[in-house]
């Protein structure tokens, strides 16, 4: 007869397998991002493996100029920073890219690296959650053991800024704040220093990923804009699950 602790510790085991969240672990790609752009994946899988180092910074994404002005699904701007907007793009038009982080070797900032341009790793464990972009190498970390940020991390923003996040069923609730105000919601869309990310993450079948992207800011938006992104796990040993490192500094003396 086995030991009464044991017993409890088996149930305890068994009732935490049962109850556990879904583990979100591997390499994802996205699914169609931005269209059928120069270079991308197609739809409803990872792109063919490539050849040589990754393409320069700037052309990881379509690169519109907005010259064409902005489409109604794109955040909506209060008038003052519409007006950064048109000027950055002045800046497009004329093939400068001054206030592209990005082809400047600077990560792509928060919500803009849940585009996974080149893929991304989820690392898992009990109290962290961890994005590890192949896109100039950017990170984040969702923490889940209900911790909160301190004044001094809210006084210092960061490209990804703080994550914090817990479990609803098999969905992973996370919002994110302290993100620099130098960084784009999508595209080159400014925001201000009070942007703040909410997100929804769940599994919509073993392969397949989706997060729920809502983004809030009272100074630049003149309402929330919410945004949906799905992703393509790649499968074990097919040569995709393994992100290469994307080393750019040589781009810094490229970027106008």
């Amino acid at each position: 007869m086995k030991p009464i602790s044991i017993i409890l510790a088996l149930s305890a085991a068994a009732l935490y397998a049962q109850n556990a969240p879904p583990d979100f672990s591997g390499v994802y790609y996205p699914i169609n991002p931005f269209g059928n752009f120069r270079g991308g994946p197609a739809a409803g899988g990872p792109p063919p493996p490539r050849q040589g180092p990754p393409p320069k910074p700037t052309a990881s994404a379509p690169l519109s100029d907005g010259s064409r002005g902005r489409t109604p699904n794109e955040p909506s701007l209060k008038p003052e920073y519409l007006a950064k907007w048109q000027e950055i793009s002045k800046t497009r038009i004329a093939g400068s890219y001054e206030y592209d982080p990005v082809a400047k070797c600077l990560p792509p900032g928060m919500p803009a690296m849940m585009n996974m341009a080149y893929g991304m790793e989820v690392m898992q464990t009990k109290d962290k959650i961890t994005f590890f972009s192949e896109l100039n190498d950017a990170l984040r970390r969702v923490y889940l053991d209900g911790r909160k940020p301190s004044q001094k991390v809210l006084d210092d923003p960061t490209y990804a800024g703080y994550s914090t996040g817990h479990w609803e069923g098999d969905t992973l609730v996370v919002d994110t704040v302290a993100i620099r105000g130098d960084t784009f919601i999508e595209g080159f869309t400014p925001h201000s220093d009070e942007m703040t990310v909410h997100e929804r993450i769940r599994l919509l079948e073993p392969t397949k990923l989706e997060d729920r992207i809502t983004v809030t800011d009272p100074k630049a938006l003149t309402k929330p804009w919410e945004t949906v992104k799905t992703y393509r796990k790649a499968k074990p040993g097919s040569g995709q699950d393994e992100l290469r490192e994307f080393a750019c500094a040589e781009g810094l003396s490229e970027a106008k």
